[in-house]
């Protein structure tokens, strides 16, 4: 039914945290590992695992969606499972995931996201365009409603995008999208893929039934030395410009900009995403 398609790129230790979380949670499932250029044996680590992963070695950094992209072409089972090698699954949950997204209509799926504090990750969001995202801007998340805060839904609901840790989805939609697109090395590749999926009828829901555990950024922010804000908010100024136009890309930087500002006085990292997302819609 399954098969869960995982990037690396000198993430061995998480990747064998993934595979174990698998033997203990859902035996048996294939995994499709692809290894973007790895020079700390995560290949090797993939090919000895008793569960038998298949594995593609490009023999170079190609980038997250380039490397996706060419995974997805291995998958054989009709659902897939893309998942950043620092997840690890909670339970089986994933398993009736995959049965919800084989039925009618065409979705992509995203499970709730749990930090290792236990805390929620906003791992799914309001579409760029959503009046919505005022309120995000002006109030204190404590007192923001699911409506607002989606990731904090109790029940299944439809998104404008999910983060791209985990997604699920039947193989032939994510082939039919690309998944991501392939011109972008890094970044802005989740959006990229629900504004994309939502122009062709494909919604996004957040299903919160189904849980994993996302340790965060491991390779990115080992190669880049820190959060690389600029980056950041550049690709996002670019993926929605991209497929919306300039004015909603400036928009959306505006809004954004709110949301920085007013947590700005509470917040190194909001104050510097401020500085980095004004510099970007320049």
């Amino acid at each position: 039914m399954l098969a869960l398609l995982t990037v690396t790129h000198d993430s061995r230790p998480h990747l064998e945290a993934l595979l174990a979380s698998i033997d203990r949670h859902l035996p048996g499932t294939p995994v499709v590992v692809v290894d973007s250029g790895s020079a700390d044996g995560a290949a090797d680590a993939a090919r000895a695992w008793p569960g038998g992963a298949r594995v593609l070695a490009l023999g170079e950094n190609v980038g997250f969606a380039r490397a996706n992209n060419a995974g997805i072409a291995e998958v054989e089972e009709p659902v897939t499972v893309l998942v950043n090698p620092d997840v690890e699954l909670l339970d089986g949950s994933l398993a009736p995931l995959a049965e919800e997204a084989a039925r009618a209509p065409e979705r992509l799926l995203a499970p709730t996201v749990l930090r290792p504090d236990g805390s929620l990750q906003d791992s799914v969001q309001l579409d760029p365009s959503s009046p919505l995202r005022l309120a995000q801007a002006l109030l204190p998340g404590t007192v923001l409603p699911a409506a607002v805060q989606p990731w904090k839904a109790r029940w299944p609901r439809r998104v404008g995008w999910a983060v791209g840790c985990c997604v699920v989805a039947r193989t032939e939609t994510l082939r039919a999208l690309g998944p991501f697109d392939g011109e972008t090395f890094l970044y802005g590749e989740d959006l990229d893929l629900g504004m994309r999926a939502a122009a062709r009828g494909v919604e996004t829901w957040f299903w919160p039934e189904a849980r994993i555990l996302h340790h965060g950024a491991h390779s990115t922010a080992s190669a880049l030395g820190s959060e690389p804000y600029a980056l950041l908010a550049r690709r996002r100024f670019e993926t929605v410009a991209k497929l919306r136009g300039s004015r909603a890309a400036v928009r959306d930087a505006r809004v954004l900009a709110l949301t920085h500002l007013t947590r700005a006085p509470f917040s190194g990292r909001d104050r510097r995403l401020l500085a980095a997302t004004r510099r970007a819609s320049r």
